[in-house]
């Protein structure tokens, strides 16, 4: 079982949502956890908490959107602590649109933050933990990522690639000492869409805490869990597992299904209400996030 205290982490999206519960969870274990995010002041309240339970916050303002740049964010990293010894990959956007109305921009940006930003700075950070034969790298994907959700699909594309891009780094480190995990939350509660949108998850669904999300991330280090469904209870996940497994011989069921939980007509909504979630975690369609009108 790992021991976290005393260990460096990388956590990007950690100056609000579920990145704060991420950063709280680390800082309990006696981390130290490197913030990474847009948004100064939110780093600086995150470090704050992060010292108040023990850990060692360390704020670096970046926006992990500028890829090309990603080596520099690596250097300063470098310069401030040293190695790093953990990755969790936290940030990502969504907008909820029909497919029609996004953007090029809207496409990149997603596409970009939730996935391609995550897999670059995983290329710059690996070779060390392969060096040093030690490391983890944790993936906070969703269960969008498992079943494409409508008015969301290019966020659910980009979970996907996630979550098959972390299938497939297991397989390439297994013969290594560096670990690669990914967490798929379903619905949140407490943050994000539920409180910010006030458009409420659908009840038959389950909802689980960004408390629970944030275990698991821990789960995942120490244990070495190659995934970890987030959905209520253990009941609900397992529930969850199986309809995903169905639904590989099936889709048309789980479509059905998916109607019956209202999620169609949920989604709807938000793309009715023009809402766009930004430096959130990428927990899942459903959890967390910053949500304003766009015009």
């Amino acid at each position: 079982m790992t021991n976290l205290a005393a260990k460096t982490i990388l956590l990007t999206g950690a100056s609000r949502g579920l990145g704060v519960y991420i950063a709280r969870a680390l800082a309990r274990e006696q981390a130290t956890v490197v913030c990474v995010s847009r948004f100064k002041s939110g780093l600086d309240i995150t470090c704050a908490q992060i010292k108040a339970l023990g850990g060692k916050g360390i704020s670096i303002p970046f926006d992990i959107k500028n890829v090309a740049e990603l080596s520099t964010l690596k250097q300063q990293i470098n310069k401030a602590v040293g190695p790093v010894d953990i990755i969790i990959n936290n940030a990502a956007i969504e907008i909820y649109r029909d497919f029609v109305d996004y953007s090029l921009e809207d496409l990149q940006s997603i596409l970009t933050i939730n996935l391609l930003a995550a897999a670059e700075l995983t290329r710059l950070f690996l070779p060390s933990m392969l060096e040093r034969r030690t490391g983890h790298i944790v993936n906070i994907a969703s269960l969008a990522g498992k079943k494409g959700v409508p008015y969301n699909s290019i966020y659910s594309a980009s979970k996907a690639g996630l979550i098959m891009w972390t299938d497939a780094m297991r397989q390439e480190l297994a013969a290594t000492n560096t670990n690669i995990s990914v967490i798929c939350p379903g619905y949140i509660s407490e943050a994000g869409m539920t409180v910010n949108s006030r458009i409420p998850a659908p009840w038959l669904a389950g909802t689980s805490t960004p408390i629970d999300v944030a275990n698991a991330v821990i789960q995942a280090i120490k244990q070495n869990k190659a995934e970890i469904i987030v959905n209520q209870n253990l009941l609900t996940a397992n529930m969850t597992k199986l309809m995903f497994a169905i639904g590989q011989f099936c889709p048309e069921l789980v479509d059905k299904v998916y109607h019956c939980l209202d999620i169609v007509k949920l989604n709807r909504k938000r793309a009715n209400a023009n809402i766009f979630a930004t430096d959130r975690s990428a927990a899942s369609v459903h959890h967390y996030g910053i949500y304003q009108k766009r015009s």
